[in-house]
């Protein structure tokens, strides 16, 4: 604390410290108090209305627990001013900057520490959003720790070497301060929280009756990386298989769960009963979500369906039933694996690399190619109907699955199938190939991200193969967009076989899983 005298008039001045969160990541604020004669209460530094609010709950909760709102001019600037600065989440920090310029408590150790925390009237604090980027900018700048709501605890509490403080009421912070009280760190092992929570899943393929051919495509999808569309009657099973599909991916490690933590907090989506999302994440919006819901941004940017989606799963039911601006505006984060949100002075980026798994009813009325019932949508419908998926969008999604309907037979079998862990073991076999493959290049972690380039250099095929593909394309009229998928799901059928090169037997295979792009597709 520095006090400055004026002749008569002195002036103190303290500083405290927050965060703010921009993208996935954070930076650090200042909060500079300076109180002296006066009656004027200023806050600068680009706040938002929430900020400027807490002027009224700061007064409540110091004047509810005994101590003075000084009758003084306080000056309140945010740093860097440029910055705007949003939401309720530094009541906490301006509160502790005032009660240190009115010597209510101790200033010594107050700029050691990140101050974060929404006061109600009578000084209890509620949860905020963006912990954990916070606490992890926060150890890298060399504060001795952080102190926040405890709900948020736990989630702070991931990042190693930084004290965390979980408090729930103003007075635990001024006691701590003032060196009365015992407040304790949060301590968690996080490598012991990831590797509990790594397979807390209830489902598994050993649930699904049949359908060994959908199970077949989904793990060369997980195998790959590839995205998958199911094209189905109502009741064959699309959504159920599709839920599944994250049980077969390789599990987590620590980096992408603490970066798909990271999305998580930024949007206040973080599970009540965990600080650490150690599963893959499953997003399934609805058909009516909006363009801005599912890629992210809105007045004030936040992560949308496609990086909470991150290191994971976005199923899409009923593709044809979202809005066509809705899934054009995928395209671009499928292939550059990232979403950046544009305003006028900033900039942010959300990462966004996911698996889609989308599926769709073959006709509006649900039962065109269906072996049993008689679909009775009229001619040209089921065309139109297809139609709704736009070519650049259809020619992102390598494997076009047709799911039949499950016979009673296999529905009343009482033995199980094969369970997820089986799969999933072959599936991070064929993905230790694909890393060993390319681990020249950061930017590819598995074949469905090659580039035509590598695919040129990777899928070398043998003349019979060749001449396979070269009739595959003429007889069932293929379209052009069809050669790169069916290479590169040729290439990942090699892996799970344990092949260096790409037979013909890889390629009829991968041959099979084209349905959408047959010209006589939809009749």
């Amino acid at each position: 604390m520095n006090s400055v005298l004026n002749n008569a008039d002195p002036v103190t001045l303290v500083k405290a410290y927050a965060g703010a969160v921009f993208g996935v990541d954070a930076t650090t604020i200042g909060v500079e108090v300076s109180v002296s004669k006066g009656v004027k209460y200023v806050l600068v530094g680009l706040p938002d209305s929430a900020v400027k609010e807490g002027y009224e709950r700061i007064e409540s909760a110091l004047k509810v627990n005994g101590f003075k709102m000084p009758r003084k001019k306080i000056v309140v600037n945010m740093t860097p001013a440029d910055i705007r600065k949003e939401g309720s989440a530094y009541d906490l920090t301006i509160a502790a900057g005032i009660l240190a310029g009115t010597e209510q408590i101790s200033a010594e150790n107050l700029g050691d520490y990140i101050i974060m925390g929404e006061l109600s009237l009578d000084g209890k604090l509620n949860p905020i959003k963006g912990v954990l980027p916070i606490a992890i900018q926060a150890r890298k700048e060399g504060f001795k720790g952080i102190i926040l709501p405890k709900a948020n605890a736990k989630e702070a509490a991931i990042v190693n070497d930084l004290k965390v403080y979980g408090i729930n009421h103003i007075t635990e912070m001024t006691d701590f301060f003032n060196g009365r009280g015992n407040i304790r760190a949060t301590d968690y092992d996080t490598r012991e929280l990831f590797q509990y929570n790594l397979d807390q899943t209830d489902l598994c393929f050993s649930d699904v009756k049949g359908q060994q051919n959908i199970k077949r495509a989904l793990e060369i999808a997980a195998a790959g990386g590839h995205n998958v569309i199911l094209v189905g009657p109502p009741g064959a099973g699309k959504t159920m298989l599709a839920k599944r599909l994250p049980t077969i991916l390789p599990p987590l490690n620590l980096y992408e769960a603490l970066e798909t933590t990271k999305i998580h907090s930024v949007a206040g989506q973080l599970p009540s009963n965990t600080s650490l999302i150690a599963t893959r994440p499953f997003r399934n919006p609805h058909h009516t979500v909006s363009d801005v819901a599912l890629v992210g941004g809105g007045a004030v940017p936040q992560p949308g369906e496609i990086s909470l989606a991150h290191h994971g799963v976005l199923f899409l039911d009923e593709l044809p039933e979202f809005k066509r601006s809705v899934l054009e505006v995928l395209r671009q984060p499928m292939e550059e694996r990232r979403i950046t949100i544009s305003r006028a002075k900033f900039t942010v980026n959300y990462p966004a690399s996911f698996m889609l798994i989308s599926s769709m009813n073959p006709c509006p009325c649900g039962y065109y190619n269906h072996p049993e019932k008689t679909c009775v949508c009229a001619p040209g419908v089921v065309h139109k109907y297809l139609n709704k998926i736009s070519g650049p969008l259809l020619d992102r999604i390598d494997l076009h699955v047709e799911v039949t309907p499950v016979s009673f037979d296999q529905l009343s079998m009482q033995e199980k199938a094969e369970s997820s862990s089986n799969i999933r073991e072959r599936v991070e076999e064929a993905r230790k190939v694909q890393e060993q493959r390319f681990e020249k290049n950061d930017q590819i972690h598995c074949n469905a991200q090659m580039a035509s380039k590598y695919v040129r250099e990777v899928c070398v095929i043998d003349k019979a193969s060749q001449l396979l593909l070269k009739a595959a394309m003429e007889k069932l009229n293929l379209s052009a967009r069809a050669y790169d998928r069916i290479l590169k799901v040729a290439r990942t059928i090699a892996d799970l076989a344990h092949k260096e090169q790409i037979t013909f037997e890889h390629i009829a295979e991968a041959i099979q899983f084209r349905s959408l792009d047959r010209e006589d597709w939809a009749g």
